[in-house]
């Protein structure tokens, strides 16, 4: 196996390659405007929508960005991340509310809910608007992006199923949801979601269990560019996780070096070497 150096538009199913080249286009979400459109471009997608909603204080993230690619063969939600100064107290903050979960199943993360409540409509336009042929339909996002690729496929599969995503890739992803919903969502997307966690990422750990849990599938890629298909512990990190502070998302510390998306696209290029 080799890094691939084209986008492959009839991908389907489960691949390195294919998560490779949605890392690169989750990476692509925190770029500006017209690099997107032109990276989008020379990636053999014509088409461009870009969904962002700007917050105000208390909310504690600023914005949520996301863009939508169409081309002949697929379409591509990829959903920015945040900075982890930011994510940080956002995660970490164990008065935060869990809110109702898509079609009243489950909960979520209050600020996850938010964040893709302010986007939503957009983004579920942009995917009817450019699927003209039934194209396949993707999600996908880095830390907060990956919370929010989750959700927008869970609220498609339960609220609107002509748009049910055939595949979602994420990386660093947050717990973001409670059981319940978990449950549901893995019933209907099972075999469709994969779940990226580098090393010893820090930010899958959070927010804090029994609240918050993950769906599957995790694919787990350890220090040598191994990636591992099952389920189990991911982190060595899990017990810091209960007692969290400034320190453990320190930019020098392996928690965030390992979240940083530089560090997923670099750990997959070793994966498919």
């Amino acid at each position: 196996m080799a890094v691939p150096t084209a986008f492959d538009q009839h991908a389907t199913g489960y691949s390195l390659p294919h998560a490779y080249w949605l890392a690169k286009a989750s990476d692509l979400a925190y770029k500006d405007e017209a690099t997107i459109e032109e990276q989008a471009q020379a990636w053999g997608f014509d088409a461009v929508r870009h969904h962002r909603t700007s917050f105000t204080p208390p909310f504690p993230l600023q914005d949520t960005q996301a863009y939508t690619m169409g081309g002949d063969n697929m379409i591509i939600t990829a959903f920015r991340g945040t900075e982890p100064a930011q994510i940080r107290d956002w995660l970490t903050d164990g008065t935060t509310p869990p809110w109702p979960g898509p079609a009243r199943t489950g909960y979520v993360h209050y600020g996850f809910a938010e964040a893709l409540d302010s986007i939503f409509p957009d983004v579920a336009k942009a995917v009817s608007d450019l699927r003209t042929d039934d194209q396949t339909v993707w999600f996908t996002g880095h830390s907060l992006g990956g919370a929010l690729a989750m959700l927008v496929a869970a609220r498609l599969d339960l609220e609107d199923p002509r748009l049910a995503a055939d595949g979602v890739y994420t990386f660093g992803q947050p717990r973001t949801c409670d059981r319940l919903l978990a449950a549901a969502y893995n019933k209907g997307l099972q075999g469709r979601t994969f779940r990226f966690v580098h090393g010893n990422d820090i930010v899958p750990e959070l927010p804090p269990e029994p609240v918050f849990t993950h769906v599957e599938t995790l694919r787990h890629i350890d220090s040598a560019g191994r990636v591992k298909e099952k389920a189990g512990l991911v982190s060595a990190l899990t017990d810091r996780a209960k007692g969290l502070g400034t320190a453990a998302f320190s930019p020098d510390g392996e928690g965030i070096r390992d979240h940083l998306m530089r560090s997923y696209l670099a750990a997959l290029e070793k994966a498919l070497a």
